[in-house]
């Protein structure tokens, strides 16, 4: 019986070794990308509570006294708080809208806090952005 040239013994101890390396990648290449979605989940929810915010200041803005204000308040959380449920569905949770009405200085704001859907169990990341106006000031004057 003829022994195995050295090529040939060192092809069968390197057996199962590509398996062996996938065994240790592959869990990092899962955590890599989970972490890529999860970032992606984050900004996405962002985007959504500012653009929540700006839409509600958009309709603030509109109030010209704080009596109006005082009118509107209650439709414009309700609307806010539905445009991010409608846009983000579920990637902004339990969106809250906070209004405020500043007439001396004529400048509104909203803030939309929410939590951000996670894939990881156990992490809790929550989002919140503020959106600024000047109040609309409508003159009757005409020309002059």
């Amino acid at each position: 019986m003829r022994r195995l040239s050295g090529a040939r013994t060192r092809c069968r101890d390197e057996r199962g070794a590509s398996a062996l390396e996938l065994a240790f990648l592959a869990p990092a290449l899962l955590l890599l990308i989970f972490f890529t979605i999860q970032g992606a989940l984050f900004f996405y929810g962002r985007n959504v509570a500012i653009q929540s915010a700006r839409e509600g200041v958009s309709q603030i803005r509109l109030a010209q006294d704080a009596d109006t204000y005082a009118n509107i308040h209650d439709r414009v959380v309700l609307g806010v708080q539905r445009f991010a449920r409608n846009v983000g569905r579920e990637a902004l949770i339990d969106p809250t809208v906070v209004p405020t009405y500043d007439g001396a200085t004529g400048r509104v704001s909203v803030t939309v806090s929410g939590h951000v859907i996670t894939l990881v169990p156990g992490l809790h990341l929550s989002v919140t952005e503020r959106a600024y106006g000047a109040i609309e000031r409508f003159d009757g004057g005409v020309g002059g």
